[in-house]
């Protein structure tokens, strides 16, 4: 475990394993722990650095924030990260808003991405309905402010995600830093990461760079639309993933395997 001196924060990280380097990008828990049974299988192939992104846990903000430009601070976050453990480009893979902070990633800073893995970006903008689920989220928003986290976490989850994945979000361990990140989410990421409009264009000149994948359980919800409108627009195959949106979580080793291989067939394998 390490702290990296950023712009306005300390960044947590750890490293483990060794070969080609692959950065973890989490989502909406923000936490490195999110990838802790997935990185114990990928650190047989790869060199794996996960972290907590600022404003979560042991990530901790250190001065003003500048909160209308989060998004891009993320993502130079990961640039410095990854600039910091390694001369060469790494492998970014991002779930749910971490797929978010790592296609923007590609599209800003493109020269410390070998490979970018987007799972289930919540970028509903894309979507046909999309203002519906922006709208959601607004509500969802608005229960959080008047009722409490867990209320509105549990209406959050059974509108936008499938069996497996609700209840595997709903046993997730609590710890001290778990209603400061609930909290800290609700309000810099909840309404805002979903609204964000991906650069496509700056996307696109890079697409031979990106693999596209989704849960195999997350049909018909909106993160897997999302994923389905990205491979129309880049001429991607979206590959599917053992489980659902945290397929990682409930099946952390088939769904390791099915990442390697996904990646060795574009010739990124781990002896790239």
């Amino acid at each position: 475990m390490s702290i990296l001196e950023v712009p306005g924060a300390r960044l947590y990280y750890e490293t483990h394993g060794s070969g080609p380097l692959m950065v973890m990008v989490p989502g909406a828990t923000g936490v490195a722990d999110a990838f802790k049974m997935v990185t114990e299988h990928l650190a047989a192939h790869y060199t794996v650095v996960i972290y907590d992104r600022r404003g979560f846990s042991r990530s901790q903000l250190d001065g003003p924030q500048d909160y209308d430009r989060r998004l891009e601070t993320d993502a130079d976050d990961v640039r410095r990260l990854i600039e910091h453990v390694s001369d060469e480009p790494a492998i970014v893979f991002g779930g749910s808003s971490g797929a978010i902070i790592a296609l923007e990633i590609l599209a800003r800073h493109p020269f410390v991405v070998r490979r970018l893995v987007s799972h289930e970006p919540p970028a509903v903008r894309l979507l046909a309905d999309g203002q519906k689920w922006i709208d959601f989220f607004h509500e969802i928003y608005d229960l959080y402010s008047q009722s409490g986290v867990e209320l509105a976490l549990n209406k959050f989850r059974e509108q936008a995600f499938a069996e497996l994945d609700r209840q595997a979000m709903a046993r997730a361990p609590k710890n001290e830093y778990t209603l400061a990140n609930a909290t800290y989410w609700f309000e810099h990421e909840l309404r805002q990461y979903p609204a964000v409009e991906l650069d496509l264009d700056a996307l696109k000149a890079h697409a031979y760079r990106i693999v596209l994948t989704a849960g195999q359980e997350s049909r018909g919800y909106p993160c897997y639309k999302v994923s389905v409108e990205l491979a129309k627009d880049f001429g991607l195959d979206l590959i599917e993933l053992p489980g659902g949106h945290v397929g990682l979580l409930t099946q952390p080793a088939e769904f390791a395997r099915e990442l390697v291989q996904a990646l060795a067939r574009t010739g990124h394998g781990p002896k790239a």
